[in-house]
């Protein structure tokens, strides 16, 4: 199903990354666990976020020794100047796990490589090699197969904000265009990236400056290029150093109508 061999190990060490992450965050699910602060802005870890990264990184570890790992909670990992980096996120969704919610993903990304992003409470593991994208499910794979038919899209209105005034994300949903094409979700975990790719939303968007190198995204952006949605910055610009946000999008159409929103606002 996965065309290089290589590439077909890489998105299997992903993937087996991915789910040792989600049986521990479904595991520890319910439980009271103490916060871990992060510093200024209310962001915070808890001991699941500590744990699945650990259970992640024994994985990568196992499986590929001489490759750095960045995680959300450990930092910079593995052999200095290695050719090799993997982006860990053992838990997106930490405020919505701790109050009880399950909208969360685990994210295991080999930076411009394979992908993997599990939800511990589906059962199912969304994952690419590189050049199309999966869902694994019960041990059955079916290729994701992005469409706008759902018209939800799902607007992430987690600070920062570093386009505003300019741009913000709360007034798309006002915009009279945003509620006459589509329905609004706002969501803070990027779970819903892989929902895009796999056809439950039209399309996702989120503030920011450059995320195709970020832990939290870098998983998701690889599943929906695979996938062949449309990938851009909130400035339709490609991902990159220079770019702002993300907007993905399940087809051109969608991209299109977005763009043609945000630049009413910009």
């Amino acid at each position: 199903m996965i065309n290089s061999h290589a590439s077909s190990d890489d998105a299997e060490v992903a993937i087996a990354g991915a789910r040792a992450g989600a049986d521990v965050v479904r595991s520890m699910y319910g439980q009271r666990l103490t916060r871990i602060e992060k510093g200024d802005g209310g962001d915070f870890a808890t001991a699941a976020d500590v744990e699945a990264e650990k259970a992640i990184l024994g994985v990568i570890r196992a499986a590929r020794p001489d490759d750095a790992v960045l995680g959300e909670e450990g930092g910079q990992q593995g052999a200095v100047g290695a050719v090799r980096q993997w982006l860990v996120d053992p838990l997106c969704g930490t405020l919505n796990y701790a109050a009880g919610n399950m909208p969360v993903a685990v994210n295991v990304a080999l930076r411009d490589g394979a992908a993997a992003v599990a939800d511990p409470f589906s059962g199912e593991v969304f994952f690419t090699g590189g050049e199309t994208a999966w869902v694994r499910h019960d041990g059955v794979d079916a290729q994701l197969m992005p469409t706008p038919a759902t018209r939800l899209v799902d607007v992430n209105l987690d600070p920062p904000f570093p386009s505003a005034p300019g741009f913000r994300a709360v007034d798309l949903l006002a915009h009279p265009g945003f509620i006459e094409r589509f329905r609004p979700r706002v969501v803070s975990s990027t779970l819903a990236l892989a929902w895009v790719a796999a056809g439950k939303r039209a399309g996702y968007l989120t503030d920011g400056g450059d995320l195709s190198g970020s832990v939290h995204f870098a998983a998701g952006i690889a599943l929906c290029r695979a996938a062949g949605c449309v990938v851009t910055g909130i400035d339709g610009a490609p991902l990159g150093q220079t770019g702002r946000g993300l907007v993905v999008a399940a087809d051109a159409a969608t991209h299109g109508l977005l763009m043609s929103m945000i630049r009413s606002q910009d």
